[in-house]
């Protein structure tokens, strides 16, 4: 497949789109595809709608991989290493520099007024979340109970039993591998992602429906030999230095291989994986607190890029706070720390990408390989959920207070929760703008006394 497509072109858009993919992925795609598809007309409808399709079956940041595939299939490795790249590396550098703002100002009043309006609309977030996911997943109860038990289910196993995510997933899996054969009615999904874009004539692409995938992208064992092999001195090399640096019960060590396992457990977005980085982040390695992790995620659908980006802001304040490379070098440790969190969780997302983007095309539409991950898709909805019933319970409770619960009750909180949510579901309003309007109105709350 030959085309006009210029590498330093491709990069340019790249880059652009770095600051500009706001809004989470639903957002991202859209942004991608009336760039891509309608304006530059770079690939086609079609080809699009089978890129993506593709990356909502790995784990991983959809949008960032669907850049990463696009660029890859335009010019090769080293087109996808920079679209997938680009992608995430503006939103770092944000991240770092809004997390030492966070740490080293976070206690003046107006920055609290600020996250003090923000986070009941990320609680909302995660709402308007459940909502998505669930009502492209689960249909009738009756149509699909199945589905509907895994849900549940997982929000049980996850909000009241305290099972680690991981497990969570395994035994979703193992039920949608058994539904497809004794019940694969259920597990049959139309998996094709409206674009907008109607019914409109086709018009010629570069990279149209009848163009012949170019020799890279076809499976090759060799080729898939070369770049696992890449890919493990990528991840080797960095963790062998961290191990002979800080040891293996390091900080900096453990970040890289907790966020490894997080990046390979990304099922269904960000938010399916959040409540595991939480237990490992918060509950297990106390790398930071609870609140702290709602703030991060507060800043973290206020930048561009993959809402997962949050762990750079966990990275920093482990890094912070663990000061690991000194309290003389408190930024410098925690950027580190930001870095090296990052790096090892989109690692995999390239390789899933270049080594097993001809894999995963060959088993496109085979049921026994896409109901396991419907069944994931369903668990996802449980986890999602109760994310949100987390959040909602750390907004509506005043802490340090000693007195009756009752009196605790943040009704103010509640009440931009309640607005965030109508604006975002019954309103359709865009995420940035609600984000903006609640931290105003925290801030306005905080002037008045009123927090």
């Amino acid at each position: 497949m030959k085309h006009d497509i210029s590498f330093m072109e491709a990069f340019r858009f790249w880059l652009k789109l770095g600051f500009i993919s706001f809004g989470g992925p639903a957002g991202q795609i859209a942004i991608m595809h009336r760039e891509l598809v309608e304006q530059k007309r770079w690939i086609s409808e079609k080809r699009f709608l089978h890129a993506l399709n593709y990356c909502m079956l790995l784990p991983g940041p959809e949008a960032q991989q669907l850049a990463t595939y696009v660029g890859w299939l335009m010019h090769r490795s080293w087109g996808g290493i920079v679209a997938g790249t680009l992608f995430v590396l503006p939103s770092l550098f944000i991240l770092i520099g809004l997390s030492w703002v966070y740490v080293a100002f976070g206690n003046v009043s107006w920055v609290a007024g600020l996250l003090y309006g923000i986070k009941p609309a990320v609680a909302a977030i995660v709402l308007q979340a459940v909502h998505r996911i669930g009502s492209k997943t689960l249909k009738s109860p009756r149509k699909v109970p199945l589905l509907w038990i895994v849900a549940v289910s997982s929000f049980v196993a996850i909000a009241i039993l305290s099972v680690p995510f991981p497990w969570v997933v395994l035994a979703a899996a193992l039920t949608g591998w058994l539904g497809s054969k004794l019940s694969p009615s259920q597990f049959v999904s139309g998996n094709a992602h409206a674009s907008g874009s109607g019914a409109a004539a086709h018009q010629p692409c570069i990279i149209d429906d009848e163009t012949p995938p170019p020799e890279h992208a076809r499976f090759s064992k060799s080729r898939l030999s070369v770049v696992l092999m890449v890919g493990a001195v990528l991840w080797i090399g960095p963790m062998l230095v961290l191990i002979s640096v800080h040891g293996w019960n390091g900080a900096l060590t453990q970040m890289g291989w907790f966020f490894t396992k997080a990046a390979l457990l990304t099922f269904g977005g960000a938010y399916a994986v959040l409540p595991y980085v939480y237990q490992g982040a918060v509950e297990q390695f106390s790398w930071l607190t609870g609140p702290q992790m709602i703030d991060g995620l507060a800043l973290g659908e206020t930048t561009p890029g993959p809402l997962i980006m949050v762990v750079a802001f966990v990275g920093f304040l482990g890094g912070w706070a663990r000061q690991v490379l000194g309290p003389e070098a408190l930024f410098l440790g925690a950027a580190l720390a930001a870095t090296v969190v990052t790096w090892f969780t989109f690692l995999p997302s390239f390789l899933f990408i270049l080594a097993g983007g001809p894999v995963v095309e060959s088993t496109h539409g085979k049921l026994h390989f896409t109901a396991p991950l419907t069944a994931i898709t369903a668990a996802v909805v449980g986890v999602v959920a109760s994310l949100g019933v987390f959040f909602i319970a750390h907004i509506a409770i005043k802490p340090g207070m000693d007195a009756s619960l009752f009196a605790r009750v943040d009704y103010v909180a509640l009440a931009i929760t309640s607005f965030a949510a109508l604006a975002l579901l019954r309103f359709k309003l865009g995420v940035i703008t609600v984000i903006l309007a609640c931290a105003l109105l925290g801030l306005a709350m905080q002037m008045l006394g009123l927090t």
